[in-house]
């Protein structure tokens, strides 16, 4: 019984999200005619931002580990759902019309399935990563996920086969706003019920203090290979939308600077909390753009206000704790990751 208790926030979101999703899955098309190109591109942008950044708290948050490779798990998962789209396409027409699937869902079912392709290559990505790379810790693993990071996107630019440096072009516009929708409620249910798991709880444990961790007799590799094969699965999530929706892959884009966005993204609203990492990507998306009137000061202003937000803030905004359906509703309740202390 107390089991059941504990998914109850999660029950509740999924029936305050499944209608939700299914009234924007009807309008979608609507609500990208009620709004400038402009917004809706940085709407998009947003979601995006959140399903990368909340993938990589699962890692750097929640386990206490330092990834800072995470563009190039994007990377693989952008090219894995464009190879679908783009070059897989005749057969899974062919596939699906044979199983007399309506034309008008041909495309959202390959789309779907281009996702799934890019959440599986890039975990695979991470588990190959994963293995040699968590047996390191600190600045060591921080230092090979990078290596990682910039070799996978060095490979890229080097094979011609998928474009070689100038990248993949007219990649067909599949990501809309219902697509960026559910990968978002996605990613935040997967982190949650995550965090509130009994593996949630052993993550916390190996973050806290790993050789602490592997006395108690948790399996403290495998624990971290899992955080990293989940984070990375989203990441490629993330980037087979962001494929679909700049149309094209710039292997250039996905460099280490994109990762250190992401990491920024994660700190600045608390390592650990999904929360600030929902709310941290979709301001730092915004904040550049907010600053256009001031365009050759824009960067400064960004720069110093990440600066002074780290100074007030030193552990994020919301440092470990989580806004859930009970604060919502004026009830004083927090998931468990929340009730950890803070010093950690």
């Amino acid at each position: 019984m107390k089991g059941n208790r504990r998914h109850l926030p999660t029950v509740a979101w999924l029936a305050l999200m499944a209608p939700v999703a299914l009234a924007l899955w009807a309008a979608g098309s609507g609500l990208e005619s009620l709004l400038v190109p402009y917004y809706f591109r940085i709407i998009l942008l947003s979601g995006i931002a959140v399903i990368a950044a909340v993938s990589l708290n699962i890692v750097n948050g929640f386990t206490g580990q330092f990834s800072i490779g995470h563009a190039g798990f994007m990377l693989v998962g952008a090219y894995a759902s464009a190879g679908i789209t783009m070059f897989a396409r005749p057969f899974t027409e062919s596939v699906l019309r044979s199983a007399h699937v309506p034309d008008v869902m041909l495309m959202p079912l390959q789309f779907a399935a281009a996702i799934a392709v890019a959440a599986l290559a890039a975990s695979i990505v991470g588990l190959l990563v994963g293995l040699p790379s968590l047996r390191l810790r600190g600045d060591y693993l921080a230092i090979a996920t990078l290596g990682f990071g910039e070799g996978i996107r060095a490979i890229f630019v080097t094979v011609d086969a998928v474009g070689g440096a100038s990248g993949l072009h007219n990649i067909p516009p599949l990501t809309s706003f219902v697509w960026v929708f559910l990968g978002v409620v996605g990613v935040i249910i997967t982190a949650r019920n995550l965090a509130a798991s009994t593996h949630g709880r052993a993550l916390f444990a190996i973050r806290e203090d790993e050789l602490a961790a592997q006395a108690v007799g948790i399996d403290t590799f495998r624990y971290k290979v899992l955080a990293f094969l989940i984070s990375a699965a989203w990441a490629g999530v993330a980037g087979a939308l962001l494929a679909h929706l700049d149309l094209g892959i710039d292997p250039r884009s996905y460099s280490f600077m994109k990762s250190v966005e992401i990491v920024v993204m994660v700190v600045l609203g608390g390592l650990g909390s999904v929360t600030g990492s929902v709310i941290a990507a979709v301001g730092l998306t915004w904040l550049p753009e907010i600053l256009r009137p001031v365009a050759e000061y824009r960067m400064v202003f960004y720069s110093a206000l990440l600066v002074l937000l780290m100074l007030l803030r030193p552990r994020g905004l919301f440092g470990r704790k989580e806004l859930g359906l009970a604060d919502l509703l004026g009830k004083k309740k927090t998931v468990p990751n929340a009730n950890r202390k803070e010093g950690g």
